[in-house]
């Protein structure tokens, strides 16, 4: 293939990794993957992608494989993990190429700096504080009157996140968190109360909101998106409103962004967080399934200086359920997937699970081991489809005296 060159740093291992190489490919670029292991990465050989062996933790190694593909021709740089933005952005920017400006991407990673930055500019987000210790965690949890949420502050996919119902468990969790962390802070919020969303934003433009659904307390793995949320149009107007808000706030008008919100029980909004990038759980395909819009290829557009065209003309819904297994063991079988992928209204099914795997429940995206997405003319029959297929799906563990089986349901 010809054309110019279109640099991925790192990815996803599933998911909108692959869609990136695919969507570049469409606007006649010639994708190429920038990886430190990329064995990681088997849709890069199924798909037959240049791959550059290349020390991705170091922005100048990623700039010096750049500044060789731009004699060639390079037209764009990013990437589909959280990761990877920053050092994207930073190489955009040195070799003149589009990007997002990589102080705004530097601003988003930490959330601490986020949070401070968004209340300093009235931008609604939860009370918090900036902790450098297990003492002044308990002091926050105490002072906020909990529950609070404590988290990293340079985490992806809920990874260390829990709400923590005293201020001895904030004290505890965010001393194991402090532990391994080189930061040296944790960031401690009140918790919101009520329904969670996401606003996905492209240029500092809203595309449509997410509902979401969370898997059990204390943890907030996300279990299950639906696109476009079934909320009143003012609600959706309102959580646009205040997630254009905050991009613009942090100067990320530029590129996607993914603005996590609650609507608290009083009604009231905030900003959890703003992630540079676009949304992970296959949302960007709810949006391609419900309205037409190809949200990876306009990033890739507009990233190597190509004319965005937002397309459209569906008017459908569409709900991904995840396969999240309740319980650690090793594997023996699973079950119902075929009855699940022939289920009408069912347009994609995907299982990592197999017999011999040994599972480790983690509390993050990483339990995550398979998807349903189901699509309707409504809300509510998408949701069902989604649902009942998932639900159909069985796994049973390799337990001596037991032959239970751990039934996925959400």
């Amino acid at each position: 293939m010809t054309g110019p060159w279109f640099v991925l740093v790192e990815s996803n291992t599933t998911g909108t990794g692959r869609d990136f190489a695919e969507a570049a490919r469409r606007h006649g670029l010639r994708p190429v993957l920038l990886a430190r292991s990329p064995a990681r990465y088997p849709y890069a050989a199924e798909l037959g992608l240049d791959v550059h062996e290349t020390d991705t933790a170091s922005a100048a190694s990623v700039t010096a494989v750049c500044r060789r593909l731009l004699a060639a021709g390079l037209a764009g740089i990013t990437s589909s993990s959280e990761y990877f933005m920053h050092t994207a952005a930073s190489v955009a920017a040195e070799l003149g190429l589009p990007g997002p400006d990589a102080a705004a991407v530097a601003r988003c990673r930490d959330k601490a700096t986020q949070r401070e930055w968004l209340s300093a500019r009235a931008v609604p987000v939860p009370d918090f504080l900036v902790c450098r210790s297990s003492a002044l965690a308990h002091e926050a949890a105490r002072a906020m009157a909990v529950p609070v949420v404590v988290k990293p502050v340079a985490g992806s996919g809920s990874e260390g996140v829990r709400a923590c119902a005293d201020p001895d468990t904030a004290a505890d969790w965010a001393g194991r968190l402090l532990a391994g962390d080189t930061t040296g802070k944790v960031l401690v919020e009140r918790e919101i109360s009520g329904p969670e969303y996401s606003a996905e934003v492209v240029d500092g433009e809203v595309a449509g909101v997410t509902a979401k659904h969370l898997g059990a307390r204390p943890y907030f793995v996300e279990t299950g998106h639906d696109f476009p949320a079934p909320v009143a149009a003012r609600v959706a107007e309102r959580l646009a409103a205040v997630a254009r808000d905050a991009v613009r706030a942090l100067g990320l008008v530029t590129g996607p962004a993914h603005v996590e919100l609650r609507l608290s029980d009083r009604g009231e909004m905030y900003v959890i967080e703003v992630n540079p990038r676009l949304a992970g759980g296959l949302i960007p395909r709810l949006v391609r399934y419900a309205t037409g819009r190809d949200l990876v290829g306009e990033v890739v557009a507009g990233l190597s200086g190509r004319p965005v065209r937002p397309a459209g003309g569906v008017d459908r819904h569409a709900s991904i359920r995840f396969l999240v297994p309740s319980r650690s063991g090793v594997v023996r079988e699973v079950t119902g997937l075929d009855l699940a992928r022939a289920l009408p209204g069912v347009v994609e099914l995907s299982c990592a699970v197999t017999a011999g795997l040994p599972i480790r429940i983690e509390n993050s995206f990483t339990d995550r081991k398979g998807y349903v997405i189901g699509v309707s003319g409504d809300a509510e029959t998408a949701g069902e489809i989604a649902d009942r297929a998932v639900a159909g799906i069985a796994i049973e563990y390799r337990q001596p005296g037991s032959g239970r089986r751990d039934r996925t349901t959400q």
